[in-house]
């Protein structure tokens, strides 16, 4: 299996990505919207040693007709549930920006990160198609422009009211019978495009600061807020060669931006089906497809339409052979697995020796960052 620095998490989409994954016998779909469904998967997941997992989430149903498993619970919901069974695993909710004040959600995912001791992040998205902008009835739909600059300034809003306790805010002084240092609490005085807040939070800055944050970076106005504000960027590139060089366009985009390369991960998107042959995991595959072509009459790819996807077909050493080969070519730092069918595939990850307990950010080589507004006293700016 890889090596300590490599980075390995898996995807929790339901049943699985591929639409038809429910009606396998052992999707467990019956209990799909129960909380043990999710704790045991993401006990699977950190069991298998895997370093995280993402939950998906979205304002909309699952796209496809009715052979489709629909409906969701919320992934944030889901990572609290489960921060109290787990010791080891990050806990990565998706959020969407774009129907959500920033203000919930920084205080969302900090108390996941009190609730997990460190363990939280955020993989911020956005609400395409005028159905989830009806479903709030606020606003119209946006184009994708629209969308992620509004997510580039909700992400700046986050950050800063996450840094607007100092660490040392609270100092609980029985003799005096203060609880906070009012001068540690800042206003954020926010002004954009979309958002005008004040501040500050009403959480204290949480174990490691900042949660981590991760933007998906394929394509369009995505890139550039992915560069500026993640320390996560997911891709699913073809094949390992172009996953090198979208990491490489990454980074180069990264020493653009002021950022440091090193301190950003880029992982690589594989979908995934395992048995216990390479040959039974293209028959069960093979199934998922004639399930969902009679009816759909969609592209038979798997998990995606496009068929743009990095894939592994195979069994679990088959894998544990492709991971140590991206590892190898430097394509990526990590990688995401996203099984096509959910439980039949944790069943059979290849077991990671688990790297010990400790924040998300540590587990990633990262710093905890202090908070921007720390220094105002000493008279610099924030």
């Amino acid at each position: 299996m890889p090596d300590s620095d490599f980075f390995l998490a898996v995807e929790l989409a339901g049943t699985g990505v591929h639409p038809a994954s429910w009606r396998r016998r052992d999707s467990r779909a019956e209990d799909l919207f129960t909380a043990g469904y999710w704790v045991d998967a993401i006990t699977a997941a950190e069991n298998a040693g895997a370093d995280a997992v993402f939950l998906p989430d979205s304002f909309g149903l699952q796209p496809g007709g009715t052979e489709t498993a629909k409906g969701r619970l919320d992934a944030v919901a889901i990572a609290a549930r489960a921060a109290a069974v787990t010791r080891r695993i990050g806990l990565l909710p998706q959020a969407p920006v774009t129907h959500t004040e920033p203000f919930h959600l920084s205080k969302a995912i900090a108390s996941l990160d009190f609730a997990t001791l460190g363990r939280a992040g955020w993989e911020v998205t956005v609400s395409e198609g005028a159905e989830q902008a009806k479903a709030f009835g606020r606003k119209g739909a946006q184009d994708p422009a629209a969308l992620w600059h509004e997510a580039d300034e909700a992400v700046e809003v986050v950050a800063r009211l996450w840094d607007s306790w100092e660490d040392d805010a609270e100092i609980r002084d029985l003799a005096t019978g203060r609880f906070i240092d009012r001068d540690k609490l800042h206003y954020i005085e926010y002004e954009g495009d979309n958002f005008s807040v004040k501040g500050p939070s009403i959480t204290p800055r949480s174990p490691q600061g900042l949660p981590i944050v991760a933007v998906r970076a394929d394509e369009g106005p995505s890139i550039p807020v992915a560069v500026r504000r993640a320390d996560l960027i997911r891709i699913a590139p073809p094949d390992l060669d172009a996953a090198h060089a979208r990491r490489a366009a990454l980074r180069s985009a990264l020493l653009g931006a002021d950022r440091d390369p090193d301190a950003v991960r880029v992982l690589v998107d594989l979908d995934i089906h395992l048995a216990e042959t390479a040959e039974r995991a293209h028959e069960e595959l093979a199934e998922l497809d004639r399930w969902s072509a009679p009816v759909s009459g969609a592209p038979q790819v798997g998990s995606r339409a496009t068929g743009t996807a990095l894939r592994h077909i195979g069994t679990a050493d088959s894998l544990t052979e492709l991971l140590a080969a991206v590892v190898d070519s430097g394509a990526a730092d990590g990688v995401v697995l996203r099984p096509l069918a959910l439980h039949a595939t944790l069943s059979r990850l290849p077991s990671t020796p688990p790297a010990p307990a400790a924040t998300l950010r540590e587990r990633l080589h990262l710093p905890r960052p202090a908070s921007r507004y720390a220094t105002i006293q000493e008279g610099t700016p924030s």
